[in-house]
């Protein structure tokens, strides 16, 4: 494995190392608010943009395929053009999409604006991890990870409340024009700050790419629309599979053959960074699934409005920002994996605690349960983004950072479309199960019992809600349980992980 031959230096000095850091922090949050921000703004949009319901999702499709093509080049373009240049357009480009996203009369306009906003913003964590692996040097990468890590961690969870409280408070269109003075002040930041840096000439793997690019956006495209699909009911998910398997694996032949593959495959050589990629694919599905379970769980069964539940969320993102702090401080003397294994352990018992959710019960469960979730991921997130990359070549890092953005994206989109999948089909086998036991000794039947004898009508749908109340709940509680198994089942990845050595001054 390559090993980084000064451990005493940056690979690259810059002056003012702070203010680069900050713009490389708000691009971050910035990119990474903008994939939950826009939910809970798409009725709004429907209405304004004379959209249906199931036309609107297309603008978080679109998104989301785009950003899924557009991960895996940007290792190649940061190598071809310099990564300030790209990176200067990275922003800039996001910045010009939101603004126009703001603007947007049609549906149509939408969706090409997001998609533009798709393919500039999925940049922008790769080359942001690249430039703080590059800026500091090995000694302090955990502490400037914890500042990075801030806000990939914190952002998504502030986005829906954000977003409800633009959409509520000001227009819907803010959602994306908030975007716009954040921009342009990173744009600032970068074009001063940032250093240029070396450039590789490297062959375009055209083939390679449009394979790679065929079977993630057909993977993302059909973990979107498999649901409103019904999964392999639908002629549409059988065709998107077959893409999704031949694109890649004529990808996986193909670059293994070729002289000059579009990803240099030698990043997955370096045990540390092939065990930290598929361990933060494991993260991915079940931390991000637990965001996107949390907000409907909260509106539609527990009775908390739109601000209420991102408010209740808030907690787990503080609690992320203290256990980084935390990791930053102590990094130095403390093993990685000991952190890592410590922050799994939490993460998994408190994922396994939610399986106590039920209707009755107050916001502490939910607030303890997240505060747990989020400091647990502190102690994973810093040390596994370090040593991902420790023994990894500088030479090889715009790859490297690519893949490893693409395999958390790849891991939050099968974890949601999974969950998703479970919750649906599991409240209709509850639903089912619980109308069987129901009983005249039942208390549900007992309480309704003249009106259901009587046949009145509202006594029958009130009954039935209940049941399909409890039957939503147990299907969430089917998911946090399966979440918590996902995440067990990770912890042995990291005890395969090898401390990285370290090198004479």
């Amino acid at each position: 494995m390559a090993q980084i031959p000064d451990d005493s230096a940056p690979a690259v000095v810059v002056k003012h190392k702070a203010l680069l850091t900050i713009a490389i922090m708000l691009a971050t949050v910035m990119q990474v608010l903008d994939t939950t921000i826009a939910n809970v703004a798409l009725p709004h949009m429907s209405a304004a943009l004379g959209a249906a319901q199931h036309e609107i999702t297309w603008v978080l499709t679109s998104y989301i395929v785009a950003a899924a093509i557009a991960t895996p080049v940007t290792g190649w373009m940061s190598d071809r053009i310099g990564q300030k240049l790209l990176f200067l357009l990275a922003v800039g480009g996001f910045t010009l999409a939101s603004a126009l996203c703001g603007i947007a009369t049609s549906l149509p306009e939408m969706v090409a604006f997001r998609i533009l906003q798709g393919l500039c913003g999925a940049m922008i964590a790769p080359l942001a991890q690249t430039v703080i692996l590059n800026i500091n040097p090995k000694e302090r990468v955990s502490q400037a990870m914890a500042i990075y890590g801030m806000g990939v961690m914190v952002a998504p969870i502030v986005g829906p409340t954000l977003g409800g409280w633009l959409t509520e408070s000001v227009n819907w269109r803010w959602v994306f024009l908030v975007n716009v003075p954040v921009g342009i002040l990173c744009i600032a930041l970068l074009l001063v700050y940032m250093p240029n840096s070396d450039k590789r000439n490297r062959r375009f793997d055209f083939f390679g790419f449009a394979m790679l690019a065929l079977g993630i956006g057909a993977l993302q495209l059909m973990l979107d629309r498999g649901s409103d699909n019904n999964w392999f009911e639908s002629t549409e998910t059988w065709i998107e599979l077959g893409l999704v398997i031949s694109g890649l694996w004529v990808y996986l032949v193909h670059s293994m053959t070729a002289e000059s593959p579009f990803v240099d495959l030698r990043i997955f050589r370096d045990r540390n960074f092939a065990l930290a990629a598929v361990f933060m694919f494991l993260i991915g599905m079940t931390m991000f699934s637990a965001l996107a379970l949390l907000p409907p769980l909260m509106q539609s069964y527990l009775g908390y409005p739109v601000m209420a539940s991102g408010t209740l969320m808030a907690p787990r993102g503080i609690a992320s920002m203290v256990s980084m702090l935390i990791v930053s401080r102590i990094s130095h003397r403390v093993d990685g994996r000991a952190m890592m294994l410590f922050g799994a352990v939490v993460m998994s018992w408190s994922l396994y605690m939610m399986t106590g959710f039920n209707l009755q019960m107050d916001s502490n469960l939910i607030v303890v349960t997240g505060v747990l979730q989020g400091f647990g991921m502190g102690f994973i997130f810093v040390p596994l983004s370090a040593m991902a990359f420790s023994t990894l070549s500088t030479q090889l890092r715009g790859d490297g950072t690519s893949m490893y953005a693409l395999m958390r994206n790849m891991g939050q989109g099968i974890g949601v479309s999974m969950v998703s999948a479970v919750l649906v089909h599991m409240t209709q086998a509850n639903h089912a199960e619980l109308a069987e036991r129901l009983t005249s000794t039942s208390g549900a039947v007992h309480a309704y019992l003249p009106g259901l004898l009587s046949g009145s009508s509202s006594a029958v749908q009130t009954a039935n809600s209940l049941v399909t109340q409890q039957a939503a709940m147990l299907g969430y509680i089917d998911d946090f349980l399966l979440m918590s198994v996902l995440s067990a089942l990770s912890i042995p990845l990291i005890l395969l992980l090898r401390k990285p050595k370290k090198s004479a001054a």
